[in-house]
This record gives C-alpha cells, sequence and structure tokens, in this order.
C-alpha cells in the first residue's frame, strides 16, 4: 500500500471539503439560493473542527504519522480508546446481559480460505468504482448516484421547511407534499432517477451506472470535472499467504467481516451451550477491506472493527424477528440521548444475494445522513453454503417440531468506528457563555465519557494535594477518574469540558474543614457543595451503565 504524502494525510479533508463546498454551489442546478451552500458549509466547518479536536485531545490520531501517514487508517489515542471500550461494553452488555437467549464468542481473524468461497465474497464481494482521470481519485460509483438521489431530498425538504415556516401551526406537511408543483417536480425527478439506478444494481449493469453519472452531470468533488472512466468492479478482500515454504503456502484472506466466524462455529456453541432455537452468537472483532481511500475521517477504514450478533430462527419465522431486532436496534441507540430525531431507517434498494430484507439505521452526521447500523434477514444462505462446501451437516433438531432444518439468521451489524464517530459528532459544541467568552465541550452520554470524574486541587499547597489523593483513591476503583493540579481552575474546568469529563472535584481549604467539596456538572456548569461521602451517589446516578441497560429492558 503506498505511502501517501503530508497534503493527503489527516488534514488532507479539509482542502477537499473547501473544493466540494465551491463546486456545489456552483452548481445552480441543484442549489437554489446561497443559503443552502452556506449551511453545508458551516455543517463542513463544524467538522473540520471535530476532526482537529479529535487529534487535540488525544481521540483518534492518523497512523504512522510521523512517516506521513497510510491513508484510511487511523490509530485510536488514549482517549479514544476508552470512549471505544464504552461503546462496545454497552453494546456487548445490551446483547449478553439483557439476552439470555444470546451468547459471546470470539473467533479468529485468519480462517480457512474455503469459507470465503462458500459465503461468496471470493466472486461477489465487489464494488462498482469509477475513476476521475483529472484528480486521480476512485469512487463509488453506487455512492455517487445515491448522494445524487439524497439531494432531491433535501430540496423537497427545504420546500417543506420554507412552507412549514410561512403557514405556522396551520401547515399540513403530508398535504403539501402531495400538492405542491415544486415537490411534486422534485419528487417525480428523483423516483425517475431511484428506479433507474435500482435496476442498474439489481442487473449489475455497469455501463449503465456510469451513463446515470454522465446524465445527471455528476462532477468530481476535487477536480470538479466530468472526465470519468468506466465502472469496473473491485474486489475488497486483502489476500496473503500461509505455510512453511513459499511453495506449499496456502492462499488466505484478512476476513472482510465477522460474521463467517459465527456461522462456522454455529454447531459448536449450540451443542457445547445447549442453545434451543431462536438463540444468538454476538461477537466484536477486527475485520478489513481494501476500501477506496476515505474522504470523510474514520467512516470508511480500511481496519475497522465490527459489532455483530447473528440471531438464528425457524424457517418462516425470520420477518417476524426482523421487525423485532430493527426495533430493538432503533431503542439502543436512540437510549444514548443523542437527539431521536438524528436517527432514521433507510431500507436498502439492492438486496445482498443472502438476504430477503434489509435495513440500515441512519444518523444525521455533519455531512449527512450516513448509515451505522445494518439489519438483514440473510436466510439460511450462509449455514447452507458452508453445509455444502464442507460436506457437514448445518442443521438444528428441533424438539418441538420433531424434525431438523437449517435455521434462518437475522443479523445486526454496526460498525464501532462509525458509532465512535456519531457520539463525537453529536456530543461536539462550541457554546458561547454568558460572560462572552466561549467554551469547546464534549455533551458525550455520561455513560460512554472517557473520564467520568477530575479531581482537583484548588492549590499546590496546605495539605489540598493529599486530600485530593485522598477522594482519588476513593473514587478510582469505581470510575476512570483524572487527579489535575496543573494551571487554574478555570483552565482545567475547560479541558474537561474539551474531553468530556461529566463531573469535577474541586478541594479547597474548606475540605479540610467540614469534609466538603465543590462538584462541577459539566452541561450545566452548575456548581454545589456536596459531603465526600455523597460522590459515589451523585457520580453514579449519572454514568452508571447498569441504569442505562435497565431502561433498555
Amino acid at each position: 500500500m503506498p505511502i501517501k504524502s503530508k497534503k493527503f494525510t489527516y488534514f488532507a479533508l479539509q482542502i477537499q471539503i473547501i473544493v466540494f463546498c465551491k463546486r456545489e454551489h456552483k452548481r445552480s442546478s441543484h442549489f437554489s439560493d446561497y443559503s443552502t451552500y452556506t449551511t453545508m458549509a458551516k455543517q463542513e466547518d463544524i467538522f473540520k473542527k471535530i476532526v482537529s479536536h479529535a487529534k487535540e485531545y488525544g481521540f483518534v490520531f492518523q497512523s504512522s504519522e510521523i512517516y506521513d501517514g497510510l491513508a484510511a487508517v487511523y490509530d485510536y489515542g488514549q482517549m479514544g480508546v476508552e470512549l471505544k471500550n464504552n461503546i462496545k461494553r454497552y453494546w456487548w452488555e445490551a446483547m449478553t446481559l439483557l439476552h439470555e437467549n444470546i451468547v459471546g464468542i470470539d473467533s479468529a481473524i485468519f480462517m480457512h480460505p474455503t469459507i470465503w468461497k462458500a459465503s461468496g465474497h471470493v466472486d461477489a464481494f465487489n464494488d462498482p468504482l469509477i475513476d476521475n482521470r483529472d484528480s486521480k481519485k476512485r469512487y463509488r460509483a453506487d455512492v455517487l448516484i445515491e448522494d445524487e438521489i439524497a439531494k432531491f431530498d433535501d430540496k423537497i425538504e427545504k420546500e417543506v421547511a420554507k412552507a412549514a415556516k410561512k403557514f405556522g401551526e396551520s401547515f399540513d406537511a403530508d398535504l403539501f407534499r402531495s400538492t405542491n408543483p415544486r415537490v411534486l417536480q422534485h419528487q417525480k425527478e428523483r423516483d425517475e432517477l431511484h428506479e433507474r439506478y435500482q435496476k442498474a444494481m439489481n442487473a449489475n449493469d455497469l455501463a449503465e451506472l456510469k451513463q446515470i453519472i454522465l446524465d445527471y452531470e455528476i462532477v468530481d468533488p476535487i477536480s470538479g470535472t466530468k472526465n470519468w472512466t468506466d465502472v469496473r468492479q473491485f474486489n475488497l478482500m486483502f489476500r496473503t499467504e500461509m505455510g512453511s515454504t513459499a511453495d506449499g503456502a496456502m492462499t488466505v484472506y484478512l476476513r472482510p467481516e465477522t460474521a463467517q466466524g459465527i456461522f462456522v462455529n454455529f454447531l459448536n456453541v449450540q451443542k457445547t451451550g445447549r442453545m434451543r432455537i431462536p438463540f444468538g452468537i454476538a461477537q466484536i472483532g477486527k475485520a478489513f477491506r481494501n476500501e477506496i481511500v476515505a474522504r470523510q475521517f474514520i467512516f470508511r477504514m480500511r481496519e475497522f472493527e465490527q459489532m455483530e450478533m447473528q440471531f438464528f430462527v425457524r424457517p418462516g419465522e425470520e420477518l417476524e424477528w426482523f421487525k423485532r431486532w430493527k426495533e430493538t436496534r432503533m431503542k439502543w441507540h436512540k437510549a444514548l440521548g443523542m437527539g431521536d430525531n438524528k436517527y432514521r431507517f433507510h431500507d436498502h434498494d439492492k438486496l445482498a444475494h443472502y438476504a430477503n430484507a434489509a435495513t440500515d439505521i441512519e444518523f444525521e452526521m455533519p455531512f449527512g445522513f450516513k448509515e451505522v447500523e445494518g439489519i438483514h434477514s440473510r436466510t439460511n444462505f450462509d449455514l447452507s453454503q458452508h453445509e455444502k462446501f464442507s460436506g457437514k451437516k448445518m442443521q438444528y433438531f428441533d424438539p418441538e417440531l420433531n424434525q431438523s432444518y437449517v435455521p434462518y439468521v437475522i443479523e445486526t451489524s454496526i460498525g464501532v468506528d462509525r458509532m465512535f464517530l456519531s457520539v463525537l459528532c453529536s456530543s461536539y459544541e462550541e457554546e458561547q457563555l454568558e460572560n462572552g467568552e466561549t467554551r469547546v465541550v464534549l455533551h458525550l452520554p455520561k455513560q460512554l465519557a472517557p473520564v467520568k470524574a477530575a479531581v482537583m486541587p484548588l492549590v499546590r499547597k496546605d495539605g489540598l494535594p493529599e486530600k485530593a489523593r485522598e477522594i482519588m483513591d476513593m473514587l478510582k476503583f469505581d470510575y476512570a477518574c483524572h487527579y489535575d493540579e496543573k494551571d487554574s481552575i478555570g483552565k482545567r474546568y475547560r479541558r474537561q469540558d474539551a474531553i468530556g469529563t461529566p463531573f469535577c472535584i474541586t478541594v479547597d481549604h474548606q475540605t479540610l474543614e467540614d469534609g466538603t467539596v465543590t462538584i462541577r456538572h459539566r452541561d450545566s456548569m452548575q456548581q454545589e457543595r456536596v459531603a465526600i461521602d455523597r460522590l459515589h451517589d451523585i457520580i453514579d446516578d449519572e454514568v452508571s451503565l447498569n441504569k442505562l441497560l435497565k431502561s433498555l429492558a
């Protein structure tokens, strides 16, 4: 994999964003006024600040940065890894503690190469890619077209928003959508494009995909030109060799998904755990895809982590379970309190070869609604394929029905990195204070915050550091805590706000007299005087993961 120069590493996104926004503004056929451009520019400006903040405060670093970085590969810093681990813990316990019929495994990254032949990845794990001859950049053709469809949706929503502002409480959105000529025209154009795109994808018609890009004058966001190559299929798997000698080496793959490790262990788990249908197997693990270079920070990476659960059900019951898991997973997301309006379902236009139903849970990032989790009804494809290729029966004997069958599967799969990014984006705020100052604060869900409490002596003398250390030792076994004594108390507060610490505990001279401290709340900045022996209860009430899990039960 080639090493990229500095201008294409961590902050290359910033340059691309500016070019993208200017190009989009010039395309008057898609944007009717300057306000749309201004909104886009503001959103992208916020995203640039989030990217910068992530590096400055130890959340995410460009991988191999001292060697000018590696495209689409990132490292998690000291704050980022704690936030990431808390996300994984929330998911894992929501699966394995709240559902007595779901257990977890950890399968190997390397697996027998025939597994990927059976799953279809060797022959069919491809993306339709197109290159721009001027920028020398590669894009997914389907993403370019889906972005174009989204522009029609944006124009419709803009018309509805303008009308709602004009007519106030008497406004009937449904009636407006069904009668307004401009909305109807946008909807017609959108539906025509969508139908054409769907037919091309289902038919795997690469020539038609290119023709759609040309007909709708989709331009390269870097060069601003329409100098496109033909659309080609590109296999996304990383291939290597395993063996003691070069002559006897066997071709193996870095797994492109974690699901197959669950499927090949289906019978092992079922028999050793004496599991009865329906039941699920959960797993958190790394996956690898030779993706095109990402332009949206950690949204798409070549090495990423998945939180995945495969739920095995009786044939014929899969669509009912699909509906249930849609509701369950959406509830899990919304419980974090990042805004119910930021989530939506997006049903797939083209189903994967193994699926009979599929939907995405999308989250509103600064660059639009993007997938964070997929829910699929995978039928019995995977187990049947492994039965065929291995020659081993992959069937379950159902004592209630007195028959054996290959179970159907409902999959829930969430990208850890995408979830991390959604949490970071929804939490970032530049808040104007009453005194005219500005603070940068991460309103992270308190249960996920890397640091739960910071303990601070007001001054570094008079026995205050010793007392602060005593309180730190009392709390550190239950909560991730920081001890901070450098700089003024105001600067320390700002530093903790920037990493999303819910509570700051200040030890002063009064503490030595009456055993009380000042506790400051991150979101409200309210301060209160409390007894030291109350700290556990106050902190636990806000940061307890158990309390969050109980809201899901």
